[in-house]
């Protein structure tokens, strides 16, 4: 049955055409007048269903019609006209499924194409939350807030969710026809006028398909637009090689760490595991411990820069001049002239990698050119670092392309190429100002977009197909060191999304398969023993690439550095360390997660250095043109210091107006002043305009005013005095009125070392997704009202053009004398029998008397319903909500638990097995989730705690201790490892 009438003629209404309507995502009813028969089905209502009628307003809108068709048509009869279904009861459940208990899985998650192993939480086939899979070479059991944000994206309402054929709803199976017909020509031609155009990749299966459809179509062109892709370290092997090879860095090897711009802590496929090896060269505990040395040079501030003991500011041009002056100094040369770098500062450099040898380790940024990466490989060659401290494997993304994206447009305005199937990537927004692709895929015959969200090629695209989410999925994908690993689906796909492998097998005339038999045909040597094994562990055995031996050769393979830039303004293009190229520009805990430096969010800002700002007459916030190549953009100016002089940094991600959540962020589209593939330009233009726009920020003071918040001293200081987070701190009392707490089981408490933390966010992306913390949007993050319960604050020390940058996780501090509970008319802030600070929700009333008596401003309030967006319906985006952590509702005072149901599930296991529960059993969210391990969590009361041992460490302090609250929650003092021929031996300083 497909329509409904009354006895009138011509009152028939087309059902199916009226569903068709209501399910495009994009289109908003405004009056039922719109559809035809619109009239006759408003008296129709009013003649069989009165009171339904009565409720009908003149104007209703898209939901509202959607609930008062669903109950008028099922009463007239629609369900008859199908075969009732029986419902059945849920009588013989999954042996692996508890209700209430959730059931964890290993899969690999994506970054910029390569795998990070993920453990995801899924609650009655639900997955809510990501770990690291602690068995992964990538992850190390660590995540990053875009691993975290991968569940709400899963349930992004904005999400494609049917085929549309030219920007209408269709069927997959009309879709399928029109690629059996594609298929048949291609077989005729052998793919001629045909390509695929490839997002970053490195699926052994799709690199198997593409082999097969090459083998297929002969004359079929293949193109990859990676808008992130860096591959000067593949030219630079190949010139000094023979072959393109790519280098895997071993920082838990490394004495003396020389970066040339890299930003190996934040950036990279690998930055999870180097994070972790890197620290755990520079963790102190005793005055005897070693510590490596990193010295930095960049051409904007990262979170690398800000963990070196000694940075260089400089501007992009001059990276190579150091590059090549390093390389003089070790071979023996002359240094080269007109060096950015002081002569002394070059001979300590130098003489500390000497003296670590074959322990030495330089880098080079990702970005930057040939010629840079050959400089760093030779000085690792020279040093015998090379094989040690850095080793050199196949690329694990390598796949055999015709171009990129550049090329691909000239194919196309050759008439070489009339069908493009793109897959996965967003050329309309990524491309460059240099490749006009909204003209070039106007002119094909036929354009097929595979993607996540309806995004600006999917608008233009004649046949745009659904993806499947990545915990959606079977596939398999390589990690930064080359080890393979399984991705598999936590859920079924929601929207009936398509993954990759299903849309190449259907380009090979398989239309009638499922993307498991696909990745499993490819991996047809594990049997099925091997192949279970795989899944549970998150990797293939036997599966990491193995070093290539190489020989280093005199010249650099005859790379040369580019000449020496001419005046003017230079840019800096970086992703955004969320956003990246913009593809999660829709998630707004992404959006909302302060940017580690600037701490700006939903949107992004032009970055330049106090010195520039002061010679141009800017303030924060005022809007400057920026004009490079014949392009401009206008942008709001933030002044960051450490930032290089006559140096503007600007951040991909931002200026999409496709998706909900990223047409509410504010900032400029840098991809319209990028010229290539390039990360730097030159010769730009500044000119400041009149007006200023708001730039969002979640901390507005950088200075610590002489307090002792964050306290620092450098490694000599701290052998000559262990206690140096004593030395020139307020004294602390030991009286106090508040009654002390007994305590006959658990104490908990947590211990942060500030040496560990690089400031790199994931601790607090890790606390929302666990404690579902809402977004607040960008008016109320303005106003300060942002609702995350743990904050990572950031200070600086020292002079603004080459500063020294500190980062402190503030949580609640769990006080022992708390100030919070004394003074709730309600008894809703309470001190628990293990020593929490607990908030009772039901009890609060919204007095904010607790949060206005915390010295350490770590409680938010709930302003508003931000929870729920309509109280009718309970949208999908709600299907992340952790069921074991209550959702809090308006007019209520929220805060950090120590992630108390996790305390509560080990406690009733506990229980259960009729023991204590073990030291390391209980691990917060903000715990598990970094990747340094800065933070530690347990009970007090056993004196073998590792908590404990670190509270016991001579620079373990607490944080406005002289205020007597007692925290259970303290630090320990920030130790850096700076060169004593370039800096005084450290004295311990409050900032």
């Amino acid at each position: 049955m497909s329509a409904i009438a009354d006895d009138r003629p011509g009152s028939a209404i087309d059902i199916e055409a009226l569903r068709k309507r209501l399910a495009h995502g994009g289109e908003i009813w405004r009056s039922l007048d719109e559809i035809a028969g619109a009239a006759e089905f408003r008296r129709f209502v009013q003649a069989e269903f009165p009171a339904i009628a009565e409720r009908l307003p003149a104007k209703p809108n898209r939901r509202t019609l959607l609930k008062l068709m669903g109950a008028s048509l099922s009463l007239a009869g629609l369900a008859a006209c199908s075969k009732a279904e029986n419902i059945l009861p849920y009588v013989r459940q999954p042996e692996i499924l508890i209700p209430g208990k959730p059931v964890y899985y290993a899969t690999t998650l994506s970054s910029d194409g390569f795998g990070i192993g993920a453990i995801v939480e899924s609650h009655e086939g639900r997955p809510t939350k990501v770990e690291g899979n602690p068995d992964h070479p990538a992850s190390r059991g660590a995540t990053d807030a875009v691993m975290q944000a991968a569940v709400l994206t899963l349930f992004d309402p904005d999400r494609s969710r049917t085929p549309l054929k030219d920007g209408q709803p269709a069927s997959y199976g009309d879709f399928l026809k029109d690629m059996a017909a594609l298929v048949s020509r291609w077989t005729v031609s052998q793919g001629r006028g045909g390509a695929l155009l490839l997002d970053a990749y490195t699926s052994p299966t799709l690199a198997a398909q593409i082999d097969a459809l090459r083998a297929r179509y002969p004359k079929l062109k293949i193109f990859r637009h990676d808008p992130l892709a860096m591959p000067a370290a593949g030219e630079a092997s190949r010139a000094l090689f023979g072959s393109v090879l790519t280098p895997v860095y071993r920082f838990d090897r490394a004495e003396t760490i020389v970066s040339f711009d890299a930003d190996f802590l934040g950036e990279g496929p690998g930055r999870l595991a180097y994070a972790r090896d890197f620290v755990a060269r520079r963790r102190v505990r005793d005055p005897s411990d070693r510590m490596s040395r990193l010295y930095a040079v960049g051409s904007t501030p990262t979170i690398t820069g800000a963990a070196a003991d000694h940075r260089l500011a400089i501007k992009p041009s001059e990276v190579e001049a150091v590059a090549a002056g390093l390389n003089a100094a070790l071979t023996g040369q002359t240094g080269t002239s007109g060096s950015p770098i002081d002569q002394a500062w070059m001979a300590a450099l130098v003489d500390d990698l000497r003296a670590a040898g074959r322990d030495a380790l330089v880098i080079a940024g990702a970005q930057q050119s040939a010629f840079v990466h050959a400089a760093a490989l030779a000085a690792n060659a020279k040093l015998g670092a090379l094989g040690n401290t850095v080793e050199l494997i196949e690329p694990p993304d390598a796949l055999s392309v015709d171009g990129d994206l550049g090329a691909l447009r000239e194919a196309i305005g050759d008439g070489a190429v009339d069908t493009v199937v793109a897959l996965g990537t967003n050329p309309l927004h990524t491309a460059p100002a240099s490749v006009d692709a909204h003209k070039a895929f106007s002119g094909l015959n036929l354009f097929v977009h595979h993607g996540l969200y309806r995004d600006e090629t999917a608008f233009l695209a004649h046949w745009h197909v659904p993806a499947a989410h990545e915990l959606e999925s079977w596939s398999d994908i390589r990690a930064y060191d080359g080890t393979a690993s399984l991705v598999q689906p936590l859920i079924k796909p929601l929207y009936d999304g398509k993954t990759v492998h299903e849309l190449l097998a259907v380009l090979g005339g398989q239309f009638e398969t499922d993307p498991l038999s696909l990745v499993q045909q490819h991996w047809a040597a594990l049997d099925d023993d091997a192949w279970k094994k795989a899944l549970r562990d998150g990797t293939v055995p036997n599966g990491a690439a193995r070093p290539v031996p190489v020989t280093m050769p005199p010249d650099l393979g005859g790379l040369r550095p580019a000449a020496k830039a001419g005046d003017g303004i230079e840019i800096r293009f970086v992703a955004d360390p969320w956003l990246r190229d913009g593809r999660f520009a829709n998630a707004s805990w992404l959006q909302e997660l302060p940017r580690p430096l600037t701490k700006i969010v939903w949107g992004n800002a032009a970055l330049i250095s106090p010195a520039t700002a002061q010679r141009l007459k800017i303030a924060n916030g005022k809007v400057i043109n920026i004009a490079s190549d014949g392009a401009d953009v206008a942008a709001p100016a933030w002044i960051l210091p450490g930032h290089p002089d006559e140096t503007i940094t600007l951040s991909f991600g931002f200026g999409r107006k496709a998706g909900s959540v990223a047409a509410l962020a504010e900032g400029c589209d840098a991809f319209r002043l990028r010229s290539g593939a390039e990360w730097f330009a030159a010769g730009a233009a500044i000119a400041p305009r009149k007006n200023s726009v708001r730039v969002i920020t979640t901390q507005h003071h950088q200075a610590m005013e002489g307090r002792a918040i964050v306290r620092h001293a450098s490694l000599d200081a701290f052998r000559q005095n262990p206690d140096f987070v004593r030395q020139d701190a307020p004294p602390t009392p030991t009286e106090s009125l508040y009654p002390d707490w007994p305590y006959d089981q658990e104490a908990w408490a947590m211990a942060i070392d500030l040496s560990a933390c690089i400031g790199c966010m994931a601790c607090v992306s890790a606390c929302q997704a666990e404690n579902n913390i809402a977004p607040v949007g960008p008016e109320e993050c303005e106003r300060g009202h942002e609702m995350h319960w743990l904050r990572v604050d950031r200070y600086y020390a020292g002079p603004l053009d080459a500063p020294e940058t500190l980062f402190q996780p503030v949580p609640c501090m769990h006080c022992e004398k708390a100030p919070c509970e004394v003074v709730c008319p309600v008894n809703a802030t309470v001190h628990t029998h293990d020593g929490l600070n607990a908030q009772v929700y039901n009890r609060c009333i919204g007095t904010r008397y607790c949060s206005q008596n915390c010295p350490y401003k770590v409680r938010r309030f709930n302003f508003l319903d931000h929870q729920s967006f309509d109280k009718d319906e309970a949208g999908p985006e709600q299907g992340v909500h952790n069921p074991n952590v209550s959702v809090r509702s308006r007019g209520v005072m929220e805060k950090c638990t120590y992630c108390v149901q996790r305390i509560s599930a080990k406690r009733i296991q506990a229980q259960i097995e009729n023991r204590d529960i073990a030291d390391g059993e209980v691990v917060t969210a903000c715990q598990q989730a970094c990747p340094t391990q800065a933070i530690t969590f347990g009970d007090r009361n056993k004196k073998d705690a590792k908590v404990v041992r670190e509270k016991s460490a001579p620079q373990n302090y607490a944080l406005l201790e002289e205020l007597n609250t007692r925290p259970r929650t303290t630090y320990l003092g920030k130790i850096s490892n700076p060169n004593g021929k370039l800096a005084k031996p450290g004295k311990a300083t409050d900032g």
